[in-house]
């Protein structure tokens, strides 16, 4: 949901009298900001908002949240079902939905939460297979898992966001593996990195409107599982990860709708695997992973090239939580 000055675009009766003259306009393919003073629009991505949430871990049902351009420490929303890790997450920008992931056997539930409004999750339904370590995407409208282990699969499913129901078959990944990162703009998803029998640096890509199995994207600059992303609405970027053999805190990008390899962004405050991130279009943030110490916040500016800075800390160390944004 996008907002105004914290209020919502649609309680606005004049938006010609918004601070530095910026009205909401649909540009012909989606809605988005105008700048009077300049000659485009500026995109505002539906799929991300201002409070960033990180939900589950092996022994806690703990969600927490952040407001994402305030650097600060973690505040409670409430709690998910059940203690879950690996889980993936994302969001139609106003409702998060949780899926899969494990503890003593892997799950198939697909869980909910209203992000404005703190509180503990609601069932929606459930994943066409039983998994974890699946990644995830979303255009806004729909919500998309592939991969993960139960065992290692390609399958991708969705749901609509705003609907609950069961996931339905998407199509497959270009290889079954585990513990990928997933990132998206307002059409394309794309799958980095993962785990088959040996790590990879696979990027894969769909298209979250048309069901349909994936296309090859490129490869990310070091083979490792257990990455993550996040993106805006034109620069998708991966952090941290396993190569193999050690935690890494590479940070590296892409242009979502320009297939290719990763490049080199900067790094992460330290090396670690399984952190979980998110942004609010501007700012992308990860939070914290397997390392020590396990429960750092960084983040960055993702227009801009450069090491990550400190944004605070999650409550307890955490590792293998779903994240999204939304308001």
């Amino acid at each position: 949901m996008r907002k105004i000055n914290g209020v919502p675009v649609e309680a606005h009766t004049d938006l010609s009298s918004l601070t530095g003259g910026e009205v909401l306009k649909w540009s012909g393919t989606n809605m988005a900001w105008e700048d009077q003073d300049s000659t485009g629009y500026v995109p505002g991505p539906a799929w991300v908002g201002g409070r960033g949430i990180f939900g589950g871990d092996y022994n806690v049902t703990t969600i927490e949240y952040i407001t994402i351009n305030t650097p600060s420490n973690t505040t409670s929303f409430g709690n998910l079902l059940s203690a879950l890790e690996n889980k993936a997450g994302c969001s139609n920008g106003s409702r998060g939905v949780f899926g899969g992931g494990a503890r003593t056997s892997d799950s198939n539930v697909i869980e909910y939460i209203t992000i404005s409004t703190t509180g503990n999750s609601t069932d929606f339904g459930d994943l066409t297979v039983t998994r974890r370590g699946l990644a995830s995407c979303t255009d806004a409208t729909y919500g998309v898992w592939a991969g993960g282990t139960a065992p290692t699969t390609n399958v991708i499913d969705y749901v609509t966001i705003a609907t609950t129901s069961n996931a339905t078959d998407f199509g497959d990944l270009t290889q079954a593996r585990a513990n990928l990162g997933g990132l998206n703009d307002a059409s394309r998803g794309v799958f980095g990195g993962g785990i088959t029998s040996s790590y990879q640096n696979t990027m894969d890509y769909i298209t979250v409107a048309t069901t349909g199995n994936a296309t090859d994207f490129g490869d990310l600059s070091e083979v490792k599982g257990m990455v993550s992303g996040c993106s805006d609405a034109t620069r998708g970027v991966w952090g941290n990860g396993y190569t193999g053999s050690a935690r890494t805190n590479v940070l590296e990008y892409i242009t979502i709708q320009t297939t290719g390899n990763g490049t080199d962004f900067g790094d992460l405050t330290h090396a670690r695997y399984f952190a979980s991130s998110c942004s609010d279009g501007t700012y992308g943030v990860w939070a914290g992973g397997s390392a020590t110490p396990g429960n750092t916040i960084d983040y960055i500016t993702i227009q801009t090239l450069g090491n990550a800075t400190d944004f605070g800390d999650t409550s307890a160390a955490r590792a293998g939580q779903a994240s999204f944004s939304g308001d």
